[in-house]
């Protein structure tokens, strides 16, 4: 068998009919680009969305929930401990919500090799005084290089300096919706009312911008330190534990262990945001199929062209079988013809994808919510490229094998006959 002959047929037909083989390879050229194109602005937006949520989230938050208390007296009465006891309008008990011998419990969790980090945290809620007006907030007393190693705080931290909450005695960084309601700037003071209806003045030393604006109407931050007094409580109080594992994977199962024993409740990061999760795989998902949809209707216009070919070059076909090429050679001289089609015209289609991924990346993107955003998400994952190129052949080889093993099995005798 003659490689090169069979090289320099498949160039003739293809050349003799390159308007045509132009059309088919722009088919594919077309596909592959919106494929890239669609693919990687949309796992781009999904990238930026679970930044927004995972970015801020912890792996596994170990609290103290706020719930009834399961042995009620009732159950314990001689007579009725046996039976099922039917109780209405239960209240929570005075449980408490710090976290129980939390210096013993940090010191275990960081010893855990499956764990990259932790960071204590205090959630305070509270009332911003805005004269006679008392506005809901929250404080969150936070290690401040806990955080930020951690949970990207300083990002987030849109005026200021994120360090100035460990520096500066009694200070505070208001939600950046927050900070416009009180119409606090730098430098103010601001006062808050806890609970108990005790007043403490903080300075404000910087704005925090989440991208989630109802969050940002009530949230503000602390340290630690300057928490615990607004509370009147111990420096060993803690509300929660924010633990970040080395894998993400293992976080339902090492936050059951972690809750059987140190007697907390603690909640994984995938029951916290399971729908957000469903949002994002369904619009990558609709990006793969709008893209496999285009490559599967480019390779019927592939599939045509060649069935249109054979049929016009049914003379041709006759006489390289008459002069000695078998059906497989003919099979695979169309076959060559498809899978070129897809090859010049998937390498094309990748080259302009990302020529425009390239371009919608410098599109400015300004908003207000998202103050570390300045130009439209794109994501250059290589997997996109090796999948566009896999499916350009696979569905350009598909488009020409059936074309091409009809061509194979046409009798020369009888096309010359009818001639």
């Amino acid at each position: 068998m003659n490689y090169k002959l069979i090289f320099s047929i498949a160039k003739s037909l293809l050349l003799a009919r390159w308007k045509q083989t132009l059309v088919a390879a722009i088919g594919v050229t077309f596909s592959i680009t919106m494929f890239i194109t669609l693919l990687s602005f949309m796992t781009g937006l999904n990238d930026l969305l679970d930044g927004l949520i995972l970015n801020r989230t912890a792996h596994i938050r170990l609290y103290n929930d706020i719930k009834p208390n399961k042995n009620q007296p009732v159950n314990n009465v001689a007579d009725y401990k046996n039976s099922y006891n039917f109780i209405h309008s239960l209240k929570s008990g005075n449980s408490r919500q710090e976290i129980y011998n939390s210096a013993a419990i940090i010191k275990n969790i960081q010893a855990d090799e499956r764990v990259l980090g932790l960071a204590p945290k205090i959630t305070a809620p509270v009332f911003f005084n805005d004269g006679g007006i008392e506005i809901t907030g929250v404080v969150n007393g936070i290690d401040v290089r806990a955080e930020s190693n951690l949970f990207h705080f300083e990002e987030y931290v849109t005026t200021g300096n994120t360090i100035d909450l460990k520096n500066v005695s009694n200070s505070i960084i208001l939600g950046k919706g927050l900070a416009e309601k009180l119409l606090a700037e730098i430098g103010d003071v601001v006062q808050l009312t806890t609970s108990k209806g005790e007043r403490f003045p903080l300075k404000v030393v910087g704005y925090f911008q989440s991208g989630l604006l109802e969050l940002d109407k009530v949230q503000s931050f602390a340290s630690i330190g300057t928490a615990q007094k607004i509370l009147g409580k111990p420096n060993d109080y803690v509300t929660d534990l924010q633990i970040k594992l080395k894998d993400i994977k293992m976080a339902p199962a090492v936050a059951k262990e972690y809750a059987a024993k140190f007697g907390a409740d603690a909640e994984d990061i995938q029951t916290a945001n399971s729908q957000f999760e469903t949002g994002s795989f369904i619009r990558t998902l609709i990006s793969y199929t709008v893209g496999i949809t285009l490559l599967v209707v480019a390779g019927f216009g592939i599939y045509n062209i060649l069935n249109m070919m054979i049929y016009e070059k049914m003379d041709s076909i006759a006489i390289l079988k008459a002069t000695g090429f078998s059906g497989k050679d003919v099979k695979r001289i169309f076959l060559l013809i498809s899978l070129t089609i897809g090859f010049f015209g998937g390498l094309s289609g990748l080259l302009v994808g990302f020529g425009f991924s390239a371009t919608i990346d410098q599109i400015p993107f300004n908003t207000a919510a998202l103050p570390t955003i300045s130009t439209y998400p794109i994501n250059y994952n290589p997997v996109f490229y090796i999948i566009g190129s896999t499916f350009s052949l696979l569905t350009t080889y598909m488009a020409g094998w059936f074309p091409a093993r009809k061509a194979s099995k046409i009798d020369p005798v009888i096309i010359i006959r009818g001639k």
